[in-house]
């Protein structure tokens, strides 16, 4: 049995705030609506019990005197503890208070596509979300209006029951949570008709995000407390963003920098010329050389994506691509045969392999 101490990544002399904090930190990262998986869901079982335990003060000690509140592992004295839990339910005192109907809520997921425009500068959405939300009819106390829980006349407010059981070695008091209760220790007669006494209700609301510029496919963000508000008017979970970026017909995405093709046409490769293209963000004045090749990189500073965590803006690179034509008519193709002859165009030989434009670019891209 793992030492919940090491479970929740906390000393033995940890006070009950930090035991929480670490319980919360670890419970947004396990819970299975944000990573699913078995191990996932493993860690998160032994997290939630390494915290029922030591949340407890009675439980703490017990288990700190060297018994281990979850079988019948365990050294010395405590060890017998748990051996009665076992067989009878509980030993007395195992629950000192009753249970508390507030709870924190659920993490709640949401998927949200952009598009690679989007992610130049950031977005701003006003994002519909079904989750649960406070009963305005109850605020959160589950009551009817005018109406409040009452004191469990069968646990008389302890939220557990004892019993005397009869066992080899004598008598042995068991504590039990109340059936008539929960263990909750109050009762709700008149249970609110809205909510039907749980302080909250399915509802759609809106959450306005501002997402970052940076983000790319697969990445979530967190918006603390933006999540399910919990039973009886508990503390909201969180919500997660999971980005989705389209694909862009012309622009694609490697790291900070955008790239392009352009296509160029041979007479404007030869003598060079000015262009303007639309970038993602407005029109950009590319200036393209005299003798550019097919294949060559012309880079744009400062017209590329800005970093999740930082201000530096990538880069626009656009791959040259001259394009050759294929029907001239008589007087075309005799000048372009008095051109060769002019420039006497060396005869056509082996040179380094090539897999292809797109291959060239792409060695060209990451070369730059």
């Amino acid at each position: 049995m793992a030492d919940h101490y090491d479970v929740l990544g906390v000393s033995r002399d940890a006070s009950p705030d930090e035991i929480k904090k670490a319980y919360r930190r670890l419970a947004r990262q396990l819970h299975p609506d944000v990573n699913p998986g078995e191990e996932a869901a493993e860690r998160f079982k032994l997290v939630t019990h390494a915290y029922d335990v030591l949340s407890d003060p009675e439980q703490r000690r017990r288990y700190d005197m060297g018994g281990d509140s979850g079988g019948f592992g365990g050294a010395g004295f405590g060890g017998f503890g748990d051996i009665f839990d076992s067989f009878f339910g509980g030993g007395a005192g195992a629950r000192s208070r009753p249970r508390s109907r507030r709870e924190r809520g659920q993490d709640a997921l949401v998927r949200v596509t952009l598009e690679l425009g989007d992610v130049v500068f950031g977005a701003h959405r006003d994002l519909d979300v079904d989750t649960a939300v406070l009963c305005e009819t109850c605020q959160g106390s589950c009551c009817q209006p005018g109406t409040a829980p009452v004191t469990c006349d069968v646990c008389h407010g302890s939220g557990n029951v004892q019993r005397t059981v009869r066992s080899l070695i004598g008598n042995v008091v068991t504590s039990q949570p109340c059936t008539a209760c929960q263990g909750y220790g109050t009762t709700i007669p008149y249970p609110c008709a809205t909510c039907h006494g749980q302080g909250r209700v399915r509802a759609r609301r809106t959450v306005s995000v501002d997402i970052p510029a940076g983000v790319e496919t697969g990445l979530r963000l967190q918006l603390p407390g933006s999540g399910e508000v919990g039973p009886a008017g508990g503390p909201n979970g969180d919500l997660y963003l999971e980005i989705t970026v389209s694909p862009h017909d012309v622009f694609s995405r490697d790291g900070d920098d955008i790239l392009a093709t352009l296509d160029v046409s041979m007479t404007d490769a030869i003598l060079g010329t000015s262009a303007r293209i639309e970038a993602l963000d407005g029109p950009v004045d590319l200036e393209i050389r005299a003798g550019v090749q097919a294949g060559d990189v012309l880079t744009i500073k400062g017209r590329g994506i800005t970093p999740l965590r930082g201000n530096q803006r990538g880069d626009l690179r656009v791959g040259v691509h001259v394009v050759t034509p294929t029907k001239l008519d008589a007087r075309e193709r005799a000048l372009i045969e008095d051109f060769a002859k002019r420039t006497k165009a060396p005869a056509p030989r082996l040179a380094e392999f090539q897999q292809g434009l797109f291959a060239k670019l792409r060695d060209k891209f990451r070369n730059v």
